[in-house]
Protein backbone atom coordinates (compact mmCIF):
# COMPACT_ATOMS: atom_id res chain seq x y z
CA UNK A 1 0.00 0.00 0.00
CA UNK A 2 1.33 3.14 -0.87
CA UNK A 3 0.12 6.76 0.78
CA UNK A 4 0.28 10.38 -0.68
CA UNK A 5 0.35 12.45 1.96
CA UNK A 6 -1.85 15.62 1.92
CA UNK A 7 -0.61 19.54 0.88
CA UNK A 8 1.77 21.24 3.55
CA UNK A 9 2.45 18.11 5.29
CA UNK A 10 4.75 15.53 4.89
CA UNK A 11 5.13 11.49 5.10
CA UNK A 12 5.30 11.63 9.15
CA UNK A 13 1.08 12.11 8.45
CA UNK A 14 0.80 8.38 8.17
CA UNK A 15 3.03 6.68 11.26
CA UNK A 16 0.25 5.75 13.51
CA UNK A 17 -1.64 4.26 10.43
CA UNK A 18 1.82 2.13 9.64
CA UNK A 19 2.15 1.26 13.55
CA UNK A 20 -1.36 -0.04 13.84
CA UNK A 21 -1.16 -2.28 10.39
CA UNK A 22 2.24 -3.61 11.91
CA UNK A 23 3.27 -6.13 9.01
CA UNK A 24 0.60 -7.40 7.75
CA UNK A 25 0.40 -4.82 4.92
CA UNK A 26 3.46 -3.81 3.48
CA UNK A 27 3.72 -0.05 2.71
CA UNK A 28 5.58 2.64 1.11
CA UNK A 29 5.49 6.59 2.17
CA UNK A 30 7.15 9.07 0.20
CA UNK A 31 7.31 13.07 0.39
CA UNK A 32 6.26 14.29 -3.27
CA UNK A 33 8.14 17.01 -4.83
CA UNK A 34 8.38 20.47 -3.00
CA UNK A 35 7.26 18.71 0.94
CA UNK A 36 9.20 17.52 3.29
CA UNK A 37 12.92 16.55 2.34
CA UNK A 38 12.29 16.01 -1.20
CA UNK A 39 13.42 18.46 -3.67
CA UNK A 40 11.08 21.19 -5.14
CA UNK A 41 12.76 20.72 -8.46
CA UNK A 42 11.18 22.68 -11.73
CA UNK A 43 7.92 24.51 -11.55
CA UNK A 44 5.71 24.71 -12.19
CA UNK A 45 3.86 21.48 -11.11
CA UNK A 46 0.72 19.76 -12.51
CA UNK A 47 -1.00 16.66 -10.90
CA UNK A 48 0.02 14.69 -13.69
CA UNK A 49 4.09 15.28 -13.25
CA UNK A 50 3.55 14.41 -9.93
CA UNK A 51 1.86 11.31 -10.61
CA UNK A 52 4.57 10.35 -13.19
CA UNK A 53 6.69 11.03 -10.15
CA UNK A 54 5.40 8.38 -8.51
CA UNK A 55 5.10 6.06 -11.28
CA UNK A 56 8.84 6.56 -11.51
CA UNK A 57 9.18 5.48 -7.81
CA UNK A 58 7.22 2.56 -8.34
CA UNK A 59 9.58 1.38 -11.36
CA UNK A 60 12.07 2.15 -9.99
CA UNK A 61 11.20 0.10 -6.77
CA UNK A 62 10.22 -2.65 -8.84
CA UNK A 63 7.00 -2.32 -7.39
CA UNK A 64 4.15 -3.58 -10.26
CA UNK A 65 0.88 -3.25 -8.72
CA UNK A 66 -0.37 -1.58 -5.24
CA UNK A 67 -2.73 -0.06 -3.35
CA UNK A 68 -2.87 3.56 -3.71
CA UNK A 69 -3.90 5.67 -0.84
CA UNK A 70 -3.87 9.21 -0.99
CA UNK A 71 -5.05 12.17 1.48
CA UNK A 72 -6.62 15.30 0.01
CA UNK A 73 -3.54 16.38 -2.85
CA UNK A 74 -2.76 12.74 -2.51
CA UNK A 75 -5.90 11.66 -3.82
CA UNK A 76 -6.03 13.55 -7.25
CA UNK A 77 -2.14 12.67 -7.51
CA UNK A 78 -3.85 9.05 -6.91
CA UNK A 79 -6.43 9.60 -9.97
CA UNK A 80 -3.92 10.73 -12.09
CA UNK A 81 -1.76 8.01 -11.57
CA UNK A 82 -4.75 5.93 -12.55
CA UNK A 83 -5.19 7.69 -15.55
CA UNK A 84 -1.57 7.28 -16.61
CA UNK A 85 -1.06 4.00 -14.93
CA UNK A 86 -4.20 1.74 -14.29
CA UNK A 87 -1.80 -1.01 -14.47
CA UNK A 88 -0.02 -0.14 -11.54
CA UNK A 89 -2.97 0.07 -9.20
CA UNK A 90 -5.22 -3.09 -7.30
CA UNK A 91 -7.10 -0.36 -5.67
CA UNK A 92 -7.67 3.48 -4.93
CA UNK A 93 -8.39 4.98 -1.20
CA UNK A 94 -9.40 8.25 -1.92
CA UNK A 95 -9.05 10.40 1.32
CA UNK A 96 -10.91 13.78 1.54
CA UNK A 97 -10.37 14.67 -1.44
CA UNK A 98 -12.43 15.18 -4.73
CA UNK A 99 -12.48 14.91 -8.45
CA UNK A 100 -11.75 18.91 -8.27
CA UNK A 101 -11.13 20.90 -5.36
CA UNK A 102 -11.65 24.51 -4.55
CA UNK A 103 -11.70 27.14 -7.54
CA UNK A 104 -9.06 29.31 -9.44
CA UNK A 105 -9.94 32.38 -7.00
CA UNK A 106 -9.41 30.27 -4.25
CA UNK A 107 -6.16 29.43 -5.23
CA UNK A 108 -4.70 32.25 -6.99
CA UNK A 109 -5.72 34.34 -3.48
CA UNK A 110 -3.65 31.34 -1.38
CA UNK A 111 -0.66 31.49 -3.51
CA UNK A 112 -0.37 35.49 -3.20
CA UNK A 113 -0.83 35.29 0.32
CA UNK A 114 1.85 32.58 0.89
CA UNK A 115 4.29 34.39 -1.20
CA UNK A 116 3.70 38.08 0.23
CA UNK A 117 3.69 36.65 3.88
CA UNK A 118 4.91 33.52 4.47
CA UNK A 119 3.22 29.58 5.45
CA UNK A 120 2.65 31.37 8.79
CA UNK A 121 0.36 33.76 7.89
CA UNK A 122 -2.55 31.19 6.80
CA UNK A 123 -1.94 28.67 9.94
CA UNK A 124 -4.86 29.92 12.06
CA UNK A 125 -6.96 30.23 8.78
CA UNK A 126 -6.14 26.42 8.01
CA UNK A 127 -5.77 24.05 11.43
CA UNK A 128 -9.62 24.80 12.08
CA UNK A 129 -10.08 23.37 8.78
CA UNK A 130 -7.64 20.24 9.22
CA UNK A 131 -8.24 19.62 12.74
CA UNK A 132 -11.40 19.25 15.52
CA UNK A 133 -11.29 21.63 18.12
CA UNK A 134 -10.55 18.56 20.42
CA UNK A 135 -7.59 18.19 18.62
CA UNK A 136 -6.10 21.67 18.75
CA UNK A 137 -6.41 22.07 22.08
CA UNK A 138 -3.17 24.59 23.72
CA UNK A 139 -1.98 21.54 25.73
CA UNK A 140 -1.90 18.92 22.75
CA UNK A 141 1.76 18.97 21.74
CA UNK A 142 1.25 16.36 18.56
CA UNK A 143 -1.13 19.34 17.25
CA UNK A 144 2.08 21.86 18.05
CA UNK A 145 4.11 19.81 15.83
CA UNK A 146 1.78 19.79 12.98
CA UNK A 147 1.47 23.73 12.94
CA UNK A 148 5.68 23.10 12.95
CA UNK A 149 5.35 20.94 10.02
CA UNK A 150 3.09 23.20 8.20
CA UNK A 151 4.76 26.21 8.64
CA UNK A 152 8.89 24.74 7.95
CA UNK A 153 7.15 23.31 4.49
CA UNK A 154 9.53 24.72 1.56
CA UNK A 155 7.11 27.48 0.18
CA UNK A 156 7.82 27.34 -3.00
CA UNK A 157 6.92 23.75 -3.18
CA UNK A 158 3.84 24.63 -1.54
CA UNK A 159 2.61 27.41 -3.74
CA UNK A 160 3.59 25.52 -7.04
CA UNK A 161 1.15 22.77 -5.55
CA UNK A 162 -1.78 24.93 -4.75
CA UNK A 163 -0.85 25.67 -8.79
CA UNK A 164 -1.41 21.74 -9.49
CA UNK A 165 -4.39 21.92 -7.50
CA UNK A 166 -6.19 24.76 -8.99
CA UNK A 167 -5.29 22.98 -12.78
CA UNK A 168 -6.75 19.71 -11.65
CA UNK A 169 -9.79 18.77 -12.90
CA UNK A 170 -10.74 14.41 -12.83
CA UNK A 171 -14.52 14.94 -13.44
CA UNK A 172 -14.23 13.26 -16.91
CA UNK A 173 -11.75 10.85 -15.82
CA UNK A 174 -13.52 9.52 -12.66
CA UNK A 175 -16.10 7.03 -14.16
CA UNK A 176 -13.28 5.28 -15.91
CA UNK A 177 -12.05 3.71 -13.03
CA UNK A 178 -12.68 0.24 -12.56
CA UNK A 179 -10.40 -0.91 -9.89
CA UNK A 180 -12.49 -1.07 -5.97
CA UNK A 181 -12.58 2.30 -4.63
CA UNK A 182 -13.09 3.28 -1.12
CA UNK A 183 -13.55 7.38 -0.53
CA UNK A 184 -12.67 8.63 2.82
CA UNK A 185 -14.37 11.68 4.58
CA UNK A 186 -13.93 13.30 8.26
CA UNK A 187 -16.84 14.65 9.46
CA UNK A 188 -15.82 17.68 10.50
CA UNK A 189 -13.60 18.18 7.28
CA UNK A 190 -13.42 22.07 6.45
CA UNK A 191 -11.60 21.68 3.44
CA UNK A 192 -12.75 18.77 1.73
CA UNK A 193 -16.40 18.34 3.48
CA UNK A 194 -18.04 14.82 3.24
CA UNK A 195 -20.71 16.26 0.58
CA UNK A 196 -17.70 16.65 -1.54
CA UNK A 197 -16.30 13.46 -1.23
CA UNK A 198 -19.33 11.89 -1.41
CA UNK A 199 -19.69 13.47 -4.82
CA UNK A 200 -16.55 11.77 -5.99
CA UNK A 201 -18.31 9.06 -4.76
CA UNK A 202 -20.70 8.67 -7.01
CA UNK A 203 -18.79 9.18 -9.94
CA UNK A 204 -17.09 5.94 -9.62
CA UNK A 205 -18.45 3.25 -10.51
CA UNK A 206 -18.65 0.84 -7.30
CA UNK A 207 -17.08 3.13 -4.73
CA UNK A 208 -18.47 3.06 -1.38
CA UNK A 209 -18.52 6.09 0.96
CA UNK A 210 -16.99 5.89 4.35
CA UNK A 211 -17.05 8.90 7.10
CA UNK A 212 -15.13 8.97 10.20
CA UNK A 213 -16.50 9.93 13.15
CA UNK A 214 -14.58 13.17 14.60
CA UNK A 215 -12.32 14.05 12.47
CA UNK A 216 -10.99 16.58 10.02
CA UNK A 217 -9.59 16.72 7.24
CA UNK A 218 -6.52 14.24 8.34
CA UNK A 219 -8.66 11.37 9.90
CA UNK A 220 -5.23 9.46 9.89
CA UNK A 221 -3.80 11.69 12.34
CA UNK A 222 -6.69 12.10 14.77
CA UNK A 223 -8.43 9.12 14.90
CA UNK A 224 -5.77 6.37 13.49
CA UNK A 225 -7.72 3.35 14.93
CA UNK A 226 -11.06 3.79 12.97
CA UNK A 227 -8.92 4.65 9.68
CA UNK A 228 -6.85 1.98 9.70
CA UNK A 229 -9.91 -0.39 10.39
CA UNK A 230 -11.48 1.61 7.78
CA UNK A 231 -8.11 0.11 5.39
CA UNK A 232 -7.86 -3.46 6.76
CA UNK A 233 -11.60 -3.65 5.83
CA UNK A 234 -10.55 -2.36 2.22
CA UNK A 235 -8.60 -4.96 1.52
CA UNK A 236 -10.23 -7.98 2.89
CA UNK A 237 -13.36 -7.30 0.98
CA UNK A 238 -11.62 -6.30 -2.40
CA UNK A 239 -8.19 -7.22 -2.34
CA UNK A 240 -6.83 -10.11 -0.24
CA UNK A 241 -8.43 -12.96 -2.65
CA UNK A 242 -7.60 -13.16 -5.87
CA UNK A 243 -5.26 -11.11 -6.37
Amino acid sequence: MVFINSLGTDFRIWNKVRARLGHDVSTLVYDKRGHGLSDIGKTPYTIELLAQDLIALLDRLSIHKAVICGLSVGGLIAQGLYAARPDLVAGLVLSNTAHKIGTPEMWNARIDAIMQNGLASILDATMPRWFTAAYRRPDNAAYQAYCNMFTRQPLEGYAATCAALRDADFTAAAHKISVPVRCVAGDQDGSTPPTLVQELASLIPGAVFSQIANSGHIPCVEQPDAYTALLRDFLSHNLLHGE
